[in-house]
């Protein structure tokens, strides 16, 4: 089931018991809190490559690029 339309959506989940809504909007909250965590991950990784730019590329090191 891979629906990308939000209004089949919304029908399905109007047909749903109260108890199996309240699971959905967990699983949504869990996707969203997810989603933020890893663009935080990434954002922190681009921010700290120019820190490590100078460490990571040198000359004395260079052999380890090969790996």
């Amino acid at each position: 089931m891979n629906t990308r339309d939000p209004h089949g959506l919304i029908e399905k989940l109007k047909t749903l018991p109260p108890e199996r809504v309240s699971e959905v909007e967990d699983f949504v909250d869990f996707l969203r809190t997810r989603h933020g965590e890893r663009a935080l991950v990434r954002a922190a990784t681009r921010a700290a490559e120019p820190a490590f730019a100078k460490v990571w590329d040198n000359e004395d090191d260079a052999g380890y690029d090969k790996l």
